[in-house]
């Protein structure tokens, strides 16, 4: 059988997502870069994959799914076993609890760190009043949820906890101060406690860069 690919970039905190959810299941997968940076995303082989011109994408076989929380879901149905039971239950009512916090990540998240984030660190024209704004009011969330449990549904790492992490882990990246949120920073100590990929760190992407040039 074909291993599946994961067409993704080294910085993307979606495409993290992803990468973060494939290596705590242990599934083997091939991984593809992806360079924003030269607009590959937008290249016409890609294009192929994606219309959107968006990572990250997985394909499996045949199927190709794009976004991240779509991948999250898919690769624990589809590689199950207890791990993924773990984090991606098969009760309804447990699902709804983690779902809720994805789509959070997806829009609040996104939309508060994820836009600060792509405008200090690299560049991209924003309301960076309004994400900022955004953003800490969804930390605030985040945080008041946190001072009564560990993790943010069912008393265990899930799913919710594995897709808002990565966004939250480079808010330093969009200058938001995470210590005031002391509950959100021990959440993410204990996420990173687990055996999981380093995070997209800008730093030390750009020092991997500088080694590389001749």
């Amino acid at each position: 059988m074909k291993m599946p690919v994961l067409y993704s970039f080294p910085l993307s905190a979606n495409g993290y997502r992803a990468r973060l959810v494939l290596d705590f299941l242990g599934v083997s997968f091939e991984s593809r870069t992806i360079d924003l940076s030269k607009g590959e995303h937008v290249g016409p082989d890609f294009l192929k994959i994606n219309p959107l011109g968006q990572v990250p994408v997985f394909v499996d076989g045949d199927l190709v799914v794009s976004d991240s929380h779509a991948i999250a879901a898919y690769v624990a149905d589809r590689y199950r076993g207890p791990a993924a039971e773990g984090i991606w239950p098969s009760a309804p009512t447990e699902r709804a609890r983690i779902t809720k916090w994805m789509f959070f990540d997806a829009v609040e998240l996104h939309f508060g760190i994820g836009i600060a984030r792509n405008h200090h660190a690299f560049g991209v024209a924003s309301d960076i009043g309004s994400a900022e704004k955004r953003a800490l009011k969804a930390l605030s969330v985040i945080e008041e949820r946190l001072q009564t449990s560990d993790w943010l549904e069912l008393d265990r790492v899930t799913l919710a906890d594995l897709c808002c992490y990565p966004l939250v882990s480079v808010a330093d990246e969009a200058k938001i101060d995470l210590s005031r949120y002391p509950a959100v920073g021990q959440w993410v100590a204990r996420i990173e406690r687990l055996s999981i990929p380093p995070r997209p760190s800008l730093a030390a992407y750009r020092k991997a860069l500088q080694r590389a040039t001749p």
